[in-house]
């Protein structure tokens, strides 16, 4: 009886202390928990190119980090949901993340869904940083405030703006342009009068300022009054899909111009939605398949991935990687506060695109720099950098 008793207490001990080391006895003194980054992003819909992209770029990268021991000892693991570059679907995504306690969002994408979703991450101390949202608002409010916990890796509106202006009075010697844009979308405004401000500026005269709503398709009636109002430029800071079919249907209306927009035009869809019409037609891009920098990283992407990667959202998607982690690493820990303070005061990061510091007063990168795009030959072609 004595020895079932002592039997007994030695097993009873030994539960005890396989509970005070994690439960089990494979625990071996707690297992590992893995480091969680949220990704909101477009997998479905219009913008689900760039969004499979920046899928595939960091599920490319955190593979090698993993492999390497990953961030402190730990493995990152991704909790990615799909927003459908949509507002409403932004908020229910955000709080799905603030559910899962990631310690930071990489994205949206889109500025307007960003925005959307701030309104969950801010309340929660839960870091954001937008890929390629170069709306300003992003990081600071209507009211000037600074966002505490969001940031970005790409260039503003205003100096995409101030590009694409410029080139259309230095180097397309516009003189008269007309302005399309998407009603409904943030990012299409900011662009625009950040365009108009910096063209009216250096001489040029805005003629007529046409607008539709998202998802409309036939905008003859507006390129007609922009027609009649001859122009030798339109300026179309519009996604992908609209550009292309606003340039078909411009050609077929016999508007002769220039065709420039920003860098959402960025999409093989613009081109088989506009044909022949596109030809000829420039845009803005945040970055270029063809920079020397991203060389050995467009190869790994296209061996793995058996396809060049849609430019830029994957490698704005890395550099925010890169920002969590040397938070992370830079402050011993995922607390949002100290993390989100070593993000707003980096100094030369060294990330996918070069290198890069933070603006503590805007959230804004600097050093970044925008390249010149067109289509020639039904291909996209690098044209000019602009720095």
């Amino acid at each position: 009886m004595l020895k079932k008793l002592v039997t007994l207490s030695l097993v009873c001990l030994l539960i005890v202390s396989l509970a005070s080391c994690g439960g089990t006895a494979s625990s071996g003194g707690g297992s590992v928990q893995p480091i969680l980054i949220g990704h909101e992003v477009a997998l479905t819909g219009g913008s689900a190119l760039w969004g499979e992209a920046e899928k595939n770029a960091l599920d490319m990268e955190i593979e090698k980090i993993n492999a390497n021991g990953g961030v402190l000892g730990r493995p990152i693991e991704i909790k990615r949901y799909d927003n459908k570059a949509d507002q409403t679907e932004a908020v229910n995504v955000a709080n799905r993340l603030v559910a899962d306690k990631v310690v930071a969002i990489i994205g949206p994408a889109q500025s307007g869904v960003a925005i959307a979703a701030t309104s969950v991450t801010e309340p929660a101390k839960l870091i954001l940083i937008g890929t390629t949202t170069t709306n300003e608002k992003v990081t600071v409010d209507d009211n000037g405030k600074l966002h505490p916990y969001n940031f970005r890796t790409t260039i503003i509106d205003p100096y995409q703006g101030l590009v694409a202006a410029n080139f259309a009075l230095n180097d397309l010697q516009s003189k008269r342009a007309a302005t399309f844009i998407d009603i409904g979308s943030d990012y299409s405004q900011g662009l625009a009068q950040h365009f108009i401000d910096v063209y009216t500026a250096g001489g040029g005269t805005i003629v007529t300022q046409e607008a539709f709503r998202s998802e409309e398709l036939d905008y003859r009636a507006q390129l007609g009054k922009i027609k009649d109002a001859g122009v030798d430029l339109v300026f179309m800071p519009t996604m992908q899909k609209e550009a292309g079919l606003a340039m078909k249907q411009a050609r077929e209306l016999g508007l002769d111009c220039h065709f420039l927009g920003g860098d959402a035009w960025a999409s093989i869809e613009l081109i088989e939605l506009g044909g022949a019409a596109t030809e000829g037609c420039f845009y803005v891009n945040l970055a270029s398949l063809e920079d020397p920098v991203l060389k050995d990283w467009v190869d790994e992407y296209k061996t793995k991935w058996g396809k060049e990667p849609v430019m830029p959202n994957p490698v704005f998607a890395v550099d925010a990687l890169y920002a969590i982690i040397a938070a992370i690493e830079g402050t011993g820990g995922t607390d949002p506060d100290k993390m989100a303070e070593y993000i707003a005061n980096l100094k030369d990061l060294k990330v996918l695109t070069g290198h890069m510091s933070m603006e503590p007063d805007t959230h804004n990168p600097t050093g970044k720099s925008a390249v010149i795009e067109t289509v020639k030959d039904g291909a996209f072609t690098f044209y000019k950098g602009v720095s």
